[in-house]
C-alpha cells in the first residue's frame, strides 16, 4: 500500500518510496511496477501525474484526479509558485553552509541544449566517520536542504556533484567508492535524496497547501545513527 499523505476530490499526494518508476519510460527500463498504476488500483478512478520524481528519488508526489487539475498544477510547477524543499545526503561538508547554485544544464540527454537552473542549499548538519577510504582515515559528510528554483532534469543531483560534494547513493552522478561504503558499513543501499515538503496552491480552491513526506525506515536510522535532527521549519 502507497502511503497517502493528502487525498481530497481533486488531488493525490503519495510519499513515493526510493526505486519505485512513477510511470513507464525510457528511462526506467524494465522496471515491473509503476506508482500510477499502484496508486490507480488502490484508490480506484482516473489519476494524472502532475510532475516527476526520478526512480531513486523518494517523497511527495503529487497526482491529480482530471487531467483539468493536472494541468493547473502543471502551471503552478512551469510559472515556479510551487516551494520545493529536499533533503539530501552528500559527501564532504559544503562551503559555504549557504549559497545559491546557479549552473545551466542539459535535459536528459547531455548534448542537449542548456538551460538556465538554480538551486539553494543549506547545510544542516555533519558527521566525521572513522572509516579508511583512499587516502583519507576519515570520512565527512553533511545532510543539506536543496530547495530548486527551477525544474531541470535531475537538477539537484547534477547541482551537489557540480559543487563536488555528490547525493550518497547517486549512481549516475555520484562517489561509487562512497556509495559503496554506505552499503556495506550502514546497510543503506537507496539514494539519500528525499523530496520532504511541497507548498502550492490548491487548484480548486486557492487555500495554500503544505506537504511533508516522512522519511523511510533506512534514511531515519541513518538521521539516528549520525545524531541528526530535521530542522523545525
Amino acid at each position: 500500500m502507497l502511503d497517502i499523505l493528502y487525498q481530497d476530490d481533486a488531488l493525490i499526494a503519495v510519499n513515493k518510496p526510493a526505486g519505485l518508476a512513477v510511470h513507464r519510460s525510457k528511462m526506467v527500463g524494465n522496471a515491473e511496477e509503476f506508482l500510477i498504476d499502484l496508486l490507480r488500483e488502490q484508490v480506484g478512478g482516473t489519476t494524472y501525474l502532475a510532475h516527476r520524481l526520478d526512480r531513486a528519488t523518494s517523497g511527495a508526489l503529487l497526482v491529480a484526479r482530471s487531467s483539468e487539475i493536472a494541468a493547473a498544477l502543471g502551471e503552478q510547477f512551469m510559472g515556479r509558485d510551487v516551494h520545493k524543499q529536499y533533503l539530501a545526503v552528500v559527501r564532504g561538508w559544503p562551503e559555504p553552509e549557504e549559497a545559491l547554485i546557479d549552473y545551466a544544464l542539459p535535459g536528459s540527454r547531455d548534448t542537449g541544449p542548456r538551460r538556465e537552473a538554480r538551486t539553494s542549499y543549506r547545510r544542516l548538519a555533519t558527521v566525521e566517520v572513522p572509516i579508511e577510504l583512499g587516502r583519507y582515515p576519515q570520512q565527512r559528510y553533511a545532510m543539506v536542504l536543496a530547495e530548486p528554483q527551477t525544474g531541470r532534469f535531475r537538477q539537484i543531483r547534477k547541482h551537489m556533484a557540480h559543487i563536488h560534494h555528490p547525493i550518497i547513493g547517486d549512481c549516475q552522478h555520484g562517489r561509487s567508492d562512497h556509495n559503496r561504503l554506505y552499503k556495506q558499513y550502514f546497510r543503506c543501499h537507496r539514494m539519500l535524496l528525499h523530496a520532504w515538503r511541497l507548498s502550492f496552491a490548491h487548484p480548486v480552491t486557492g487555500q495554500p497547501m503544505r506537504l511533508e513526506a516522512p522519511l523511510d525506515a533506512a534514511y531515519e536510522g541513518l538521521l539516528e545513527r549520525f545524531g541528526w535532527t530535521l530542522p523545525a521549519l
